[in-house]
Formats: structure tokens, C-alpha cells, sequence
């Protein structure tokens, strides 16, 4: 039995499912956004995107971690 994932990567599928974009779409328009702080970039995931609260920061947690880097 795999392990479940925790913090931010326990997310990610419900991220793909609701929105339809795989998680590495989403980190990438994270790390190539001209923002940098953590709740600019949570703000920017709901207006811009459509994405609610939780999945934006953990999406924006996970990339500013490290997790998001190519």
C-alpha cells in the first residue's frame, strides 16, 4: 500500500480533479509569476484562476518549498 501523502502534496488530487490542470502546470505558473510573497501568489491563484483558498496555498507552499522546481 503506498504512502499517503501529507502537507500540501495531500491536495494535489483533489487540485487536478476540481480544476483540470496537472500540479506541475500550476507550480510552473507559479514559479514564472513576476510575484513572489506567498499570499501575493495565493491572492493571484484566486482571482486570476478560480482557485479556492486552501488548494492555492498549498500549491503556492509546496512550489516556494522547493517541491515545485524543475
Amino acid at each position: 500500500m503506498p504512502e499517503k501523502a501529507k502537507g500540501p502534496a495531500s491536495y494535489f488530487p483533489a487540485i487536478e480533479k476540481k480544476y483540470g490542470r496537472p500540479v506541475a502546470e500550476w507550480t510552473e505558473l507559479i514559479r514564472t509569476s513576476p510575484l513572489s510573497r506567498h499570499m501575493e501568489l495565493v491572492t493571484w491563484l484566486k482571482t486570476e484562476h478560480g482557485l479556492g483558498h486552501g488548494h492555492a496555498n498549498a500549491l503556492v507552499a509546496h512550489t516556494l518549498a522547493g517541491g515545485g522546481k524543475a
